[in-house]
C-alpha cells in the first residue's frame, strides 16, 4: 500500500492516534467507522508487544494499522514492520538524506537495507514461505514527518527524489521550530504551501488536528489525504469531562422558580 488508503468516492482517509495500552481502543475505533489508526510510539508508554497486539487487533477488524515510530533508528522500524504494521510514519525527518535513511531501512534488498525475518506476524509466520514475505515489503507505506522549518527547507527535495510514500505535517512542533504560536498565520502559510508541493509530486499529504468535525471535513475538501483527528485519550477525555459538566450544569443550576 505505497501512500494512503483509496476510499470510495476518492475521499480522504480518516484516523486517529492511538496512545492507550487497551485492546478494546482499537475495537472502539473500528466500531465508530474509522479508516486507519496510528498506533504511537513516540509519545505514548506504549511497548512494541502492546503495539504487536493493536496491530493484529486492527488487522481482524479490517482497521489499516499505522505505528509511528520512536525515532529513526532502523531497528525500531523493521520491527514495527514485521509486526504487521501497512505503514510506519516517522518523526522529524530534516533532510533528503534521512527521508532516503529511512526508505532504506524500510526497504529489502536491493532497494534498502531491511533485514529479513518471515517467521513474523508481516510474513505470516513463515507458513507460506518467505516470498510472499519480501514481495509485499515494498508494500508498506513510508510515511515521514515534517515538523521543522529545516524539514520544511528540504521537503522539494525529498519529493523530487520520490524519499517519502507519505507525508505527515506535525503543525505542533512547526510552530516550536519558526518561534511562533499555533495558530499564526505563518504557520498555515507553511502548511498550505508544503501541501501543494506534495500534491504537485502527486505524494499524499497528512494532517493532524483536534476532535473538530468541521475542521477535519475542512482539511479533507483542500486536498489532504489522510486527516488524523485526535486521539483514543484525548477523545474518552474529553467525553467524560463533557458529561461531568452537563451533569454538573443541570444539577447546579437555578433553583426552579426564583
Amino acid at each position: 500500500m505505497n501512500g494512503f488508503p483509496r476510499l470510495p468516492g476518492d475521499r480522504a482517509a480518516l484516523g486517529t492516534w492511538v496512545k492507550l495500552p487497551a485492546l478494546e481502543s482499537v475495537e472502539l475505533m473500528a466500531e465508530a467507522g474509522l479508516d486507519l489508526v496510528v498506533i504511537d510510539l513516540e509519545h505514548s508508554p506504549l511497548s512494541i508487544e502492546t503495539a504487536s497486539a493493536l496491530v493484529s487487533v486492527a488487522l481482524g477488524r479490517g482497521l489499516i494499522p499505522f505505528v509511528r515510530v520512536p525515532d529513526h533508528s532502523p531497528s525500531w522500524i523493521q520491527r514495527c514492520l514485521d509486526l504487521g504494521a501497512l505503514g510506519i510514519v516517522v518523526p522529524h525527518v530534516d533532510s533528503l538524506e534521512e527521508a532516503v535513511a529511512v526508505q532504506r531501512a524500510s526497504r529489502f534488498e536491493p532497494r534498502g537495507r531491511r533485514g529479513m525475518g518471515p517467521t513474523t506476524r508481516a510474513g505470516a509466520w513463515n507458513l507460506r514461505g518467505p516470498q510472499e514475505y519480501l514481495a509485499g515489503g515494498d508494500d508498506a507505506c513510508v510515511v515521514i514527518q515534517i515538523e521543522s522549518a529545516a524539514g520544511l527547507a528540504a521537503l522539494p527535495e525529498i519529493l523530487e527524489h520520490e524519499a517519502a510514500d507519505g507525508v505527515l505535517l506535525g503543525a505542533a512542533d512547526l510552530s516550536m521550530s519558526l518561534g511562533v504560536a499555533m495558530d499564526d498565520p505563518q504557520v498555515a502559510a507553511y502548511m498550505h504551501t508544503a501541501l501543494e508541493q506534495c500534491l504537485t509530486h502527486g505524494v499524499p499529504c497528512a494532517v493532524a488536528t483536534g476532535a473538530h468535525a468541521a475542521t477535519a471535513a475542512r482539511l479533507a475538501e483542500r486536498g489532504f489525504g489522510l486527516v488524523l483527528a485526535s486521539n483514543d485519550a484525548s477523545l474518552l477525555g474529553a467525553s467524560a469531562r463533557a458529561l461531568v459538566h452537563a451533569v454538573r450544569d443541570e444539577t447546579e443550576g437555578p433553583v426552579a422558580g426564583t
